[in-house]
């Protein structure tokens, strides 16, 4: 992880944005808390930071399955409750959004009413293993992780991509754990976390639509991973680490430049710039937390704002 030239990245403090309101938590067992946080009691757990255009911030409660928009007045209120273990959320060109449900599959929720819709709820017939994360490319194809329990002890978590015209690709079926996922501006290279090889895996797009030679553009420690990933304007790629307090940001050549340190807690795991800004904001999601710095870029363009 240290720099070839030995030089430290530089610290980012980050600071508190807001936190879920005490009147929305809900303190009580869940089949999800069970399986992933044993003998604890989790009251929320917030993923999937993604700003429409008017610059609310929507974020998804995984265990008690809901979707959350956050005003720019800071203002909280529920937007749907998807009936699964919503994670990731990517907004389309047309306002609506598209969340990744680890029970149900790819959703599409519409802001405005709620309503909720399967958009893909299998592969010829066979579940998905548990659908994590997802980023449209500029021409609307989208790029999700099929996660479930995948691990070192099984390197079988898959990622897919959804084109516009409806057809389904299988690019990977060998990580360990794949999470976030990203593109860089040119659309040539495909960025995968891969959680549980605490490693984020770069491979580039082929011509044809394929992805080849993918390698560990940067390894990790610790006791979780690599989680949601985003872009600046200048391909430094942003690394949500789920145990080490904060976030990554690696340069093109995958050296740290900066970290992004959490001062709220350890478990940071999502990431994602404010349109047309240098703001990062990040999700320490045990507490229930949303942090914000600055970081020097603004964010890449995105699909939902162009």
């Amino acid at each position: 992880m240290w720099n070839v030239n030995f030089t430290a990245p530089q610290i980012v403090e980050a600071r508190v944005l807001t936190r879920m309101p005490d009147a929305l938590r809900l303190p009580r067992r869940s089949d999800w808390a069970d399986a992933n946080k044993p003998g604890q009691v989790v009251d929320c757990f917030l993923e999937g930071p993604s700003f429409d255009r008017a610059g609310n911030l929507y974020l998804t409660d995984i265990p008690h399955g809901r979707v959350f928009q956050v005003t720019p007045q800071g203002e909280w209120q529920l937007v749907a409750e998807t009936g699964g273990w919503p994670n990731g959320i990517a907004i389309h060109r047309d306002g609506s959004l598209w969340v990744a449900d680890y029970r149900r599959g790819l959703l599409r929720v519409d802001a405005a009413s709620g309503a909720v819709e399967t958009v893909l709820g299998h592969r010829n017939s066979e579940s998905f293993k548990g659908l994590n994360d997802l980023s449209f490319d500029a021409q609307g194809n989208l790029y999700f992780t099929d996660q479930g329990q995948t691990g070192l002890h099984d390197p079988s978590g898959r990622v897919y991509r959804l084109r516009t015209d409806g057809r389904l690709d299988l690019l990977l079926s060998n990580v360990p754990s794949p999470n976030g996922i990203a593109l860089d501006a040119h659309q040539r290279f495909l960025f995968v976390a891969a959680t549980r090889a605490n490693a984020v895996w770069r491979m580039p797009l082929l011509p044809d639509g394929s992805v080849s030679k993918a390698g560990a553009f940067q390894t990790f420690f610790g006791t979780s991973g690599p989680d949601g990933l985003a872009l600046d304007a200048n391909d430094s790629l942003v690394v949500a680490h789920a145990s080490l307090g904060g976030a990554f940001v690696l340069d093109a050549r995958g050296w740290t430049t900066h970290f992004v340190r959490s001062p709220a807690g350890g478990t940071v795991t999502n990431a994602a710039f404010r349109p047309g800004s240098r703001t990062l904001v990040l999700t320490e999601s045990a507490s229930g937390t949303v942090l914000q710095a600055e970081l020097p870029a603004p964010g890449a363009a995105l699909y939902s704002h162009t």
